[in-house]
């Protein structure tokens, strides 16, 4: 079955490249980003894990945790391991969890049969310290993802999650942002954003960011 957003996403116990992880256990209190790759030694895999290994200290600040998976084994991932690194100049410091079984690859969707039967589409999931889904991408096999796009996302969500606002289009952290349509008591309005907000329409209202 689909995972949808604000679904409590399945824990499993799977081997990786770091060990076998209960996805659980290893999750902690952070966030994590999970995201599946159609095979090892594919060329557009090898380009984003090597980009998320270099943007790791980005995840890091945020209580982001990052995971790859494949439907490839361990021995497979390991030998993989070295070719990313030679590629792209990058050290790889992340788990990537095998799937030869396919057993999370079923329990999170991520095999579509039309686009392609044998193998996981490019799926992201940004999963919460509660272990709820907050947001999937799915990339076909031919397309890299944007992993600027995904911490700006991660941003968004955490933001929202602690103050009375939603981020517009294009935002991006630091720029302002939407009061929430359901806030309508101006003393509570003074009280939340005491740096004022420009009333565009009644149900548009703009205030510099709250946490800057």
């Amino acid at each position: 079955m689909a995972l949808r957003l604000g679904d409590t996403v399945p824990n499993f116990t799977q081997a990786s490249s770091e060990g076998d992880i209960d996805f659980y256990n290893w999750a902690g209190d952070s966030w994590v980003v999970l995201f599946s790759h159609p095979a090892d030694y594919t060329p557009v895999c090898t380009t984003e894990l090597g980009e998320v290994a270099r943007l790791k200290p980005e995840f890091d600040k945020r209580n982001v945790k990052v995971v790859a998976l494949s439907v490839d084994d361990v021995e497979s991932h390991k030998g993989w391991i070295g070719d990313i690194e030679e590629t792209q100049s990058v050290k790889l410091n992340y788990p990537i969890l095998a799937d030869p079984d396919k057993k999370v690859s079923d329990l999170y969707d991520m095999i579509h049969p039309n686009a392609t039967n044998t193998v996981t589409v490019r799926t992201v999931f940004v999963i919460d310290p509660q272990k709820k889904l907050r947001l999937s991408f799915t990339y076909p096999p031919s397309t890299g993802r944007n992993f600027d796009e995904i911490l700006r996302v991660i941003d968004s969500l955490q933001l929202t999650d602690n103050y009375s606002v939603a981020t517009p289009a294009n935002w991006k952290d630091g720029d302002d942002v939407v009061i929430v349509p359901s806030l309508k008591d101006p003393e509570v309005l003074k009280e939340k954003f005491p740096k004022g907000y420009e009333e565009v329409k009644p149900y548009l209202r703009m205030t510099p960011q709250p946490n800057k």
